[in-house]
Formats: C-alpha cells, structure tokens, sequence
C-alpha cells in the first residue's frame, strides 16, 4: 500500500486511527507513505514520523520539505526507514535509498525528487536512478520508488525510462502535488504506476490548507499563514500486488479511504 503526502498533524492523527484496520481488510504487507508535510507548520519532525511508524507504516519517502525541521536531520541519519530525495548531494543527511526486507523479499526502496519547476540545480533524478540500479544491481527482488515531483510529465518520463530498461521496477508513484491522478497503470515492463497518490487529508481543503487561506492569498497576493484544514480526512493511494515470480504488478488499485 502507497500512501499520499500525509498533511499536517489532522492527518497524522488520521492514519494513527485508521492505518492498522486498512492493513489487516486488505492484507497488506508493507506501506509506503509520504510523510514530508506531516509536521505541524509543514515539513516531517522526529514526533511526526514516529507516530506514522506507529500507526504502520514501514517505510517513509519524503520530498523538497525534508529539511524544513532542522531537528530532523540527526533523525534522517540515525533513521533507515525513513528516506530523503536521492538525488540531493551525499553529503545531506539521511539515505536516498535503502534495501528492505519484507515478508522475506528484499525490496528496493528509492525517493528521487523532480527538478521541473521545484530544485532545477539538483542531479537529474534520471541519472541518480541508473547509478543506483546498477550499484544494486544483484541486491535486491524489486524495487519501489516515489518521484516527489511537480510537473506530471516529468514523472510519466522518468517511470517510462526506468521501465523501459527492464530493472524490476514494481511500483513507481508520483507525489507532491496533493491531488490523486486517475491514470493508474501497469506499464510495458510490469511497473505498477500512478502520476500521483493524492494525499491524507481534507478533501474540503485546497491541498489539505483551509480554502480560505488559499483564496486570500490568491486575491491578495500578500503574505498568508496557511492553516491545515481539519474537518473530515481520507487517506488516498494506491493498493497494488506483486507477482513472486517475476516480481512485476499483477494489479494496481486506486484507493481513497474515509473514516468508518
């Protein structure tokens, strides 16, 4: 199960509700969720994190607002479930990648932020996703990789480019932009694929901030304090099935849960 860009502590207190019931009706056996606005006042602190481990993820991707909370970098570096945008410099705290074992299967775990319209002067997640696939080559089952990116086109290329190479890719999701796309797809090679999970927050938000906030700013164009939206919350994503025996997507489900 992939889950959305949590938003602020409504949904972090919404997975903690919900996350562990989700897993056991749909058997589940390892989550994957964006945790990088998870944090009160934006961003992912050590309080956050902790509690979407405890609510049952088992790993966290993050996205251009890792370093938001400057207390969170030892965490990155003590932390290996827990991954920031590979294709920031070496010497950032924390790890881009990681080889995980779940359910006796290695998995490849792999953040990579896009450079359109966010970090143009960061390595192309392009190049940093080939020198990882062949550093890790005979390491690991399949690998999952969240492309924390802006422009859609940009994720559509790079989930194709790396499909295209036949590198046991069996999920690759977009994240960032807080709206979930409706193109879910196995593509040529068997990587499941979606352009965006959406996120785990308010669907009366804009993004998951309070509409008003976002409209003023709009109207204004002055400086507005956005203010996470609290009133009712949906956990977006999607649930997909790997094949044991080739390690491709045999299914790919998109999800949007609401409070039962």
């Amino acid at each position: 199960m992939c889950v959305g860009d949590i938003i602020g502590p409504p949904g972090v207190e919404f997975i903690k509700k919900n996350l562990w019931r989700l897993r056991k009706e749909n058997n589940i056996d390892c989550v994957v969720a964006n945790g990088e606005n998870s944090a009160n006042g934006n961003g992912i602190d050590s309080k956050s994190a902790t509690s979407v481990f405890e609510s049952g993820a088992d790993i966290i991707t993050t996205g251009n607002h890792v370093w938001r909370k400057n207390d969170f970098h030892n965490f990155l570096d003590g932390n290996k479930f827990v991954l920031r945008p590979a294709n920031y410099p070496a010497v950032c705290p924390g790890l881009g990648y990681n080889i995980i074992n779940i359910s006796g299967y290695k998995i490849l775990f792999i953040n990579l932020l896009g450079t359109i319209y966010m970090e143009p002067g960061l390595e192309s997640p392009f190049v940093t996703a080939d020198r990882i696939f062949i550093r890790e080559k005979d390491a690991y089952d399949f690998a999952v990789i969240d492309i924390h990116a802006e422009a859609t086109s940009e994720k559509n290329a790079l989930a194709r480019y790396i499909d295209g190479k036949n590198l046991r890719a069996g999920i690759i999701f977009g994240t960032h932009t807080h709206v979930q796309t409706s193109d879910e797809k196995i593509l040529k090679n068997g990587a499941g694929y979606i352009t965006d999970l959406g996120m785990t927050g308010s669907p009366d938000s804009i993004l998951g901030v309070k509409s008003e906030n976002i409209i003023q700013k709009f109207l204004t164009k002055m400086p507005v304090r956005f203010e996470v939206c609290e009133s009712g919350q949906e956990i977006q994503g999607i649930i997909c099935k790997i094949d044991t025996g080739n390690f491709k997507c045999a299914e790919i489900k998109r999800i949007n849960f609401t409070e039962v």
